[in-house]
């Protein structure tokens, strides 16, 4: 089964294809299960919003078909329990703050990876497409005391932060490339020698990670960091 990341964003016009294949694999794998509809495990942590967080994630894999949703909805601070993956054909974790979701998270990660590991399929939204990387950037705007991007897409952080996600694959995210301007940010992180590169998602876009090549799907572009010969390389792909 694949990791599925999504770059943020809401547009009725796309969510079918961003969050299809998703839906799709989690579909085939509750089918196995002898389920009519798959039941898929929707992860939030709002403080104040989380059930209307929780419900646009909701529409929106909706706009792709049927399903049936445990939705678990937590304030920042708070972690989740296992009881939120139980029996479940596919996790979703949302978006909002990263280094909250990320501390909400992390007592469950070996489990996700284990779960995903045996073919249920993963997708996170802005902050759960982020920490879903081995190598999470988590937030910060300046590097040294020096802006590389928008304090608005800071979440709470002053410099670049970096910290161990939930271990899904070997790249670090970034999200809301284009729309937010986060695409600096990895560059400089990249530059600096803080990760060795990373792909950067744009909204309403997805990328999906599985045993082939790498896919996009919906709206956006991927944009590929790298380090090369004096400097960095950055490319793009798209559906």
């Amino acid at each position: 089964m694949s990791v599925h990341l999504v770059g943020g964003g809401w547009n009725a016009r796309t969510d079918a294809a961003v969050f299809g294949p998703f839906l799709a694999e989690a579909t085939a794998r509750g089918a196995a299960s002898g389920r009519a509809e798959p039941l898929l495990a929707i992860l939030v942590v709002r403080d104040g919003d989380g059930a209307e967080h929780a419900a646009s994630l909701v529409a929106a894999v909706a706009a792709a078909g049927v399903f049936e949703s445990k939705v678990t909805v937590v304030a920042p601070g708070d972690v989740f329990a296992l009881a939120a993956l139980s029996e479940v054909d596919g996790i979703l974790v949302g978006g909002g703050v990263t280094p909250a979701y990320l501390a909400a998270v992390t007592p469950i990660a070996g489990e996700i990876r284990r779960q995903v590991a045996a073919g249920i399929p993963y997708l996170g939204f802005s902050a759960g497409a982020t920490i879903a990387a081995e190598r999470a950037l988590i937030g910060g705007w300046r590097m040294g005391g020096v802006e590389v991007s928008g304090e608005h897409a800071a979440e709470g952080l002053d410099e670049i932060a970096i910290e161990l996600g939930i271990g899904l694959l070997d790249v670090t995210v970034e999200v809301h490339a284009a729309q937010w301007g986060t695409l600096s940010r990895l560059v400089a992180a990249t530059e600096a020698g803080l990760i060795d590169g990373g792909l950067a998602v744009d909204e309403n876009t997805a990328l999906v990670v599985g045993e082939g090549a790498l896919g996009v799907v919906g709206a956006g572009s991927v944009w590929r960091v790298s380090q090369s010969d004096g400097g960095v390389l950055v490319s793009t792909f798209g559906a």
